[in-house]
């Protein structure tokens, strides 16, 4: 216990003392703060001052960084000023970055009105600008002027494919010799290069100059100096080319001659004006204009706007003009590199501006179909009521035929544009001409008039020879042409057949009468003696006047028919031996039997040369003379 009282003893001590150290702190505590608050008034005005002077030097720091600003502003527009002066011919691009800094001047102090010099600087800048568009319009001008130069016709024609190029032989529009078919299948896989119309180094100079314009408002002076200077270029090098004015008028009086040699020029100018000088120059539009858009369609459109219209209005005259057979082919040329371009037009005359320019192109290609497909209905009409009076004497194959067969053979040369022709002018229930129809159709017409023609003969012998020569030569030139395929087996098998109808109908009637005498009818005489021929032939009862009779009316008819088959011609030779073994086979072996009956009594007469002129090698010999087409004497 008293152990534990003098730990408790201890214990009170220490707190004892402890309490006294907290009531020292305290009184310590006390006094700092009251010596804190007593400094803190003492320095509060000190604090003020220093305040204010930090302000002070904040204000005279921010002054002379604004001020700073202003003089770099005054020293960039001296710097820009004397650029400007130079002009844009010495250093175009030390001028553009001028006029990009004087632009950047007026922007700051059109936002820092307060500056007393904003407005002084800001009138100045802006008659810096003013002064510097005026040079960049001249400079621009000048530099489409230096620029645009005509692209000569060598230079396009190397820019074609080799296939399309002029040569030594070449069309007089330029392309290389060869069929319509090769040429077609040459155009469509054909690679086209346009020409640099500007030199590409000068075309981003030319794009700033128009950025700088057109940021400036001067759209409408910008897109006048282009398109003028640019519209000149493109007529000249059309000119130089070859392309002319013409007015409807002068194309509709033109000899054909001369104005199928322009319209061959003109399918080459078209292609040549669409592929390579229209798409240079939308080409350029877009890298020139690249900032507006607008800018680009509508200075294409003022600079191809005449040019398109002159080769268009050729094409119109052409289509509107009066329809003739011989026409249809380059209607169909015309039609065919209208279509061609049709897709190049649509990609090259693109937008608004240009919609109108587009429709012509449209338009004339519709006419030209019309037209064709008019000219290809009058032509099966014509065929049929050609009044031609002059049929050859020698019932030859009529040049109608020849020139409406060549007519056809060009015609598949065209399958695949008059498929699509004839597709355009399918009726609602939507059915239509196919080519095979109107072939057979023209065949049809031919062989209608080729009737009539025939009827003009008064030998009706001759007639058949006229339409056995016309409708044999139909059926070989249709065999031989890629009109088989189309109008059929059929339609050649039967087509033969009227050829060898005709060839029998001639023999019928050329040689029956020479057969009947040539029959032992009608040689029996009552009273006649019976004798034997020297060859054993029987010829009991035959009057050797009537025999002398039969035998000098065949040779007077022979001869006859000689004479008169000698001048006429068939002048297929396979049709021409045919025929000549086709009446040999039965006149010869009738004038052997004949001969070998009735022969006996006319040697045993008196000068028995003067009845039996001919010997069966004789008359062979002769009907190998038969329609070479001259006459010939027996």
């Amino acid at each position: 216990m008293e152990s534990l009282a003098q730990r408790a003893a201890l214990l009170r001590e220490s707190l004892q003392k402890s309490q006294s150290v907290t009531d020292a702190v305290v009184a310590i505590l006390g006094s700092f703060d009251s010596r804190l608050s007593a400094l803190d008034a003492a320095m509060r005005p000190i604090q003020v001052r220093t305040h204010a002077v930090r302000t002070a030097h904040e204000n005279i720091d921010r002054t002379l960084r604004s001020a700073d600003v202003i003089l770099t502003q005054f020293d960039r527009t001296r710097e820009a000023e004397r650029e400007i002066q130079k002009g844009p011919h010495e250093n175009l691009q030390g001028f553009l970055d001028a006029v990009d800094r004087l632009r950047s001047i007026e922007r700051f102090f059109s936002s820092n009105r307060s500056y007393r010099s904003s407005d002084g600087v800001l009138n100045h800048v802006n008659a810096l600008l003013s002064k510097a568009l005026v040079k960049m319009e001249d400079e621009f001008q000048k530099q489409l002027s230096q620029r645009s130069k005509p692209i000569e016709p060598d230079r396009l024609f190397d820019c074609l494919p080799s296939t399309l190029r002029p040569s030594s032989e070449s069309h007089p529009e330029g392309g290389k010799a060869g069929t319509h078919s090769e040429n077609q299948q040459n155009s469509e896989a054909a690679v086209y290069s346009p020409p640099a119309l500007i030199e590409s180094k000068f075309i981003p100079f030319l794009a700033k100059l128009a950025q700088q314009l057109v940021q400036a408002g001067c759209q409408q002076q910008c897109s006048e100096i282009y398109s003028e200077a640019r519209a000149s270029a493109l007529e000249s090098s059309l000119k130089h080319l070859g392309v002319e004015k013409l007015s409807k008028d002068e194309v509709q009086k033109m000899p054909w001659e001369i104005l199928e040699s322009k319209i061959g020029n003109w399918i080459h100018f078209m292609r040549i004006a669409v592929k390579l000088l229209f798409a240079g120059e939308r080409q350029l539009c877009d890298q020139v204009f690249e900032c507006s858009q607008s800018l680009r369609d509508t200075c294409f459109a003022a600079i191809t706007k005449n040019s398109l219209a002159t080769l268009l209005s050729f094409g119109e005259a052409i289509a509107m003009s009066k329809r003739s057979p011989e026409k249809l082919f380059v209607l169909l040329d015309m039609y065919e590199i209208m279509c061609e371009l049709q897709a190049d037009i649509d990609t090259i005359f693109v937008g608004e501006s240009c919609s109108h320019m587009r429709d012509s192109a449209l338009d004339l290609t519709k006419c030209l179909a019309q037209t064709a497909q008019k000219t290809f209905s009058d032509f099966e009409e014509a065929v049929e009521k050609d009044a031609t009076k002059n049929i050859h004497t020698d019932g030859t194959v009529h040049p109608l035929t020849s020139y409406v067969i060549n007519y056809v053979k060009f015609l598949f040369d065209y399958q695949s544009t008059l498929k699509q022709l004839f597709q355009e002018f399918k009726r609602e229930d939507g059915t239509g001409s196919e080519l095979a129809t109107v072939t057979m159709s023209i065949m049809q017409a031919l062989q209608n008039n080729l009737d009539a023609k025939a009827k003009q003969y008064k030998d009706p012998a001759l007639m058949h020879i006229f339409l056995m020569n016309n409708i044999h030569y139909i059926v070989k030139s249709v065999r031989r042409s890629e009109a088989k395929d189309l109008l059929g087996d059929d339609w050649i098998q039967r087509h033969r057949r009227i050829v060898q109808q005709n060839a029998n109908q001639y023999r019928r009637i050329a040689w029956t009468k020479v057969l009947q005498c040539l029959s032992g009818q009608g040689l029996t005489s009552s009273g006649g003696s019976g004798q034997v021929g020297s060859e054993g032939g029987n010829s009991s009862g035959a009057s050797r006047g009537a025999v002398k009779e039969r035998f000098r009316s065949f040779n007077v008819l022979f001869e006859e028919i000689y004479q008169k088959q000698c001048g006429w011609s068939v002048p297929d030779t396979e049709l021409r031996e045919s025929l000549r073994l086709a009446v040999a086979e039965i006149l010869l072996p009738a004038y052997r039997s004949f001969l070998k009956r009735f022969g006996p009594l006319i040697e045993s007469s008196k000068a028995p040369g003067k009845y039996v002129k001919h010997t069966p090698e004789q008359v062979e010999v002769l009907l190998g003379n038969l329609f070479e087409g001259k006459q010939e004497r027996t």
